[in-house]
């Protein structure tokens, strides 16, 4: 060989045990190298010639043409119908607490007594100063018709009739202020009985039996009643009604006009769920929206109100809101996870006759779930990729082992001459692994 004819080998050298052993081991080393190097070489040529295309398995999903609600998706908080903190309207010492902490009132159900005697004793008061006032009224008319008859005799001036007409006028007014001061300690009275003003649920109590309670307040009630200062503040109970029940959420002011529009000549749905989106807490509707826009955030405040028949809302308790602000009718709809994202845009892989793909650029729409609806690119019936396009290109063969969420078989494996075909590729795939 070529490079065999550098070494000049003497017949002393070869006839000797060293050159022998030298000779044996350049041959051996030779032999090696071209067993090595010939049989990767026929490999690699043959392996461009022969090496079949693999089909890439994926996932399908065929473009349906059906309805798509849009749904407008907020976080909101749910507020009471109406929360009323429960003040006293008169002073004294608060005689009984009549209700239980987390129960259910209806209106007018009698909540706490103010000790009554003060203002009994001011109803009395009223009444006798009515009664006295209404016997010198009596004594006064009586002396004014002596007195116009006095008068038709010529017995007495007219000077005096008018002046005692003008006593009798004088307590008229007199009776009547009697009345209302006597209405008025009536009322107090009747305020010594606190009443729930409105149905709902009532809070934690605020202030104990014994304790002196004013209009402004409990004197010894609220946070500070161990510490026995006053609270101007505490009320004696709180109210919040459930039943039904409102939450508050923004969206943004690109939303109202279709919204307006919409609450025009229809209800509008809203649904509440909870924190992880996985449980519907309760249906309602939109009852008003906010008359401005608030121009640090640049939305709009809407309620809506819930009939809440399972107090699954609560008050204060932070829901995902989903309004349905429209509905497509006749949409193409496909799976989200269909849709990749490039520098061009939106694009889906569209599976074709022969099961080659090709890139679709697309217009996405509305979503739903798991699902959008395709406003521009794709026509109904068409089949395109939904897991596996990370490993397809333009013109990728592709083997659907799945569609539309069912185990499908793949769209080759009825003919028996693929069906070869495949399995002598995958005995060469494994020939190659196991040679590597």
């Amino acid at each position: 060989m070529p490079f065999l004819s550098r070494f000049k080998v003497s017949r002393d050298t070869l006839r000797s045990p060293k050159g022998l052993t030298v000779l044996v081991l350049l041959v051996a080393g030779v032999a090696l190298l071209l067993f090595k190097v010939l049989p990767l070489t026929h490999t690699k040529n043959g392996e461009n010639r022969s090496r079949p295309s693999i089909p890439v398995p994926v996932t399908a999903a065929i473009v349906q043409q059906q309805s798509m609600p849009v749904w407008l998706d907020a976080q909101g908080t749910v507020t009471p119908r109406n929360y009323v903190n429960v003040m006293p309207r008169v002073s004294g010492q608060l005689q009984s607490v009549d209700f239980h902490e987390g129960q259910t009132v209806k209106e007018g159900q009698l909540l706490a007594t103010i000790d009554p005697r003060p203002y009994r004793i001011l109803v009395e008061q009223a009444r006798a100063q009515l009664m006295r006032d209404q016997a010198q009224l009596a004594g006064a008319q009586s002396d004014l018709e002596r007195y116009e008859t006095l008068l038709k005799q010529d017995s007495i001036s007219p000077q005096q009739v008018t002046d005692q007409q003008a006593t009798v006028t004088q307590l008229k007014g007199t009776i009547a202020a009697d009345k209302a001061a006597l209405d008025n300690a009536r009322l107090q009275l009747e305020w010594t009985r606190i009443t729930a003003p409105s149905s709902g649920i009532a809070g934690l109590r605020q202030v104990d039996v014994g304790n002196m309670v004013g209009t402004t307040g409990a004197i010894g009630g609220g946070t500070n009643a161990l510490l026995g200062t006053t609270s101007t503040a505490a009320p004696i109970v709180t109210i919040a009604q459930l039943q039904p029940i409102t939450v508050t959420f923004a969206i943004p002011q690109s939303q109202l006009p279709a919204l307006l529009e919409r609450m025009r000549g229809d209800t509008l749905p809203v649904q509440a769920w909870d924190q992880r989106r996985t449980k519907l807490l309760d249906s309602g509707k939109v009852i008003a929206v906010d008359n401005q826009i608030n121009v640090a955030t640049g939305t709009v405040m809407i309620k809506a109100e819930f009939a809440n028949p399972q107090l699954a809302l609560f008050p204060n308790q932070f829901v995902n809101v989903r309004l349905l602000l429209d509905t497509l009718n006749n949409a193409n709809v496909v799976p989200s996870a269909a849709i990749g994202i490039g520098a061009s845009g939106s694009y889906v892989y569209v599976i074709n006759q022969d099961n080659k793909v090709s890139v679709r650029p697309v217009t996405p729409g509305a979503s739903d779930q798991d699902y959008t609806s395709i406003s521009a690119g794709l026509k109904a019936g068409e089949r395109v990729v939904t897991d596996g396009l990370d490993r397809l290109k333009e013109g990728s063969t592709v083997q659907v082992v799945a569609q539309d969420g069912s185990k499908a078989a793949p769209a080759d494996s009825a003919d028996p001459s693929k069906e070869g075909k495949n399995e002598g590729a995958r005995r060469w795939q494994h020939k190659r692994e196991s040679g590597q």
